[in-house]
């Protein structure tokens, strides 16, 4: 089994290598690209769409959501998807560079935005009528403007897109429970104790080292994560490490005791019992059922 395939912007179309930013309509989009689209692969960059027409499937991180109009995706670097979409399926698409939005903004980065702030929030939803139109209309405009040699370009591709974030995120805490809390230091800490989590799960998998390294409490980084996400400190790191087991499980030809080595753990049959208690699931089970 291959290594999942991480696409970079210069592995798209033509008109895409070398840039940092790139707009299109969905059809036109999939004429050029359609072999990237059915395979599961990753992005080093953003992707955002939405769906006006059309119907199907729509696969991140083994989360399925069912494709319809007004449904709007937003993708971090990383993130692993694939999807099986309708022949008269239409909306549009775009991607950017991390660098290419941060650019523009001294005090905000798009980090910020909370679907790429949390793992706990979908990458996928349905707007309602009024941003539908909004949304749609914002990035008719940037499909639209990045074909044209105009003045000032850079600068109002990149504000259509911070205004295709700001709606769709206000969209977004509206409709999650747990993303109501308007405790902004709570909201900084899970930030905080995320990107920790990201760059150390494999080698690091105690809540209290992650609690002291962000100079608090276990106690007070365990109620930090309940109130935001309903989930205990240590919910959240078993919950990274076994997606991870996932996508390697599918994308990589390596064997259970490889896998779980390179997770951090030593023995196989712990690890197997850590994956089938969050799952259900042993990671043989989990991987017949994939392939």
């Amino acid at each position: 089994m291959k290594d999942i395939t991480i696409l970079q912007m210069r592995d798209l179309t033509e008109e895409v290598k070398g840039a940092d930013f790139y707009a299109n309509t969905i059809p036109q989009h999939l004429i050029t690209n359609h072999d990237h689209v059915e395979k599961p692969h990753r992005h080093d960059f953003y992707v955002c769409m939405i769906f006006t027409k059309g119907s199907g499937t729509h696969e991140i991180d083994f989360q399925s959501y069912e494709i319809q109009p007004g449904m709007v995706f937003m993708l971090a670097p990383g993130q692993t998807h694939s999807w099986i979409l309708s022949e008269d399926i239409d909306g549009y698409i775009f991607f950017h560079t991390q660098e290419y939005f941060d650019l523009f903004f001294v005090r905000e980065t798009i980090r910020e935005y909370p679907v790429f702030r949390s793992a706990y929030y979908p990458n996928g939803f349905l707007l309602n009528e009024e941003s539908s139109v909004l949304v749609e209309n914002l990035m008719k405009r940037m499909t639209d403007e990045v074909s044209q040699p105009n003045w000032k370009k850079n600068f109002s591709l990149v504000n259509l897109a911070s205004l295709f974030y700001i709606e769709c995120n206000r969209q977004l805490l509206e409709g999650n429970s747990f993303s109501a809390v308007p405790n902004l230091q709570y909201n900084q800490h899970l930030h905080h104790f995320e990107n920790l989590l990201e760059k150390n799960f494999r080698t690091e998998k105690s809540a209290a080292v992650y609690a002291e390294w962000m100079n608090m409490t276990q106690k007070h980084l365990n109620r930090v994560c309940k109130t935001l996400l309903d989930k205990t400190t240590t919910d959240i790191i078993i919950d990274r490490i076994v997606l991870e087991a996932k996508r390697m499980l599918i994308y990589t030809g390596k064997s259970f005791s490889e896998i779980a080595m390179m997770l951090g753990y030593d023995d196989y049959s712990y690890f197997s019992k850590v994956f089938k208690k969050r799952t259900g699931i042993s990671p043989k089970e989990f991987l017949k059922k994939y392939v």
